[in-house]
């Protein structure tokens, strides 16, 4: 991937995100309550903002999160000893159904989704949970 970029400024975020604003700020929140610490990494992106955030723990990819109107885009790619957990665990069929029907490649089955409310938090702290559960 491309080198890092400097950072949006809060005023920038909230342009684009509008109302998703919260949304942002409480992935980020609820992110760092499952790994801290955490580090965000900004990439360039062909995405209408033009970047895309990593959400980094210990140099590992958690998260990439790109900010959109009203919506924040999140992919997250799973191992396949964590896609085995996720297969296994309670989350939502239309989940583990994106994931079953993902590619895998060497680095795992990814899957990318629009987080439209605080109800999907939940959700994400379940995939990053599964995502780094110990061996």
């Amino acid at each position: 991937m491309p080198a890092k970029i400097k950072p949006p400024n809060e005023t920038e975020l909230r342009t684009i995100l509008g109302s998703g604003f919260a949304l942002w700020s409480d992935i980020i929140r609820v992110v760092e309550e499952v790994c801290a610490p955490l580090e965000q990494v900004w990439k360039p992106s062909k995405a209408e903002f033009g970047r895309i955030c990593l959400l980094l723990h210990r140099k590992r990819t958690l998260l990439y999160l790109t900010p959109d109107k009203e919506k924040v885009w999140l992919a997250i790619v799973l191992g396949e000893r964590a896609y085995g957990l996720a297969m296994a665990s309670s989350l939502p069929d239309k989940v583990k159904k994106m994931f079953s029907e993902a590619k895998p490649y060497a680095e795992g089955r990814g899957i990318r989704f629009p987080v439209t409310s605080l109800r999907d938090i939940p959700l994400i702290k379940k995939l990053l949970e599964i995502k780094t559960t110990p061996k």
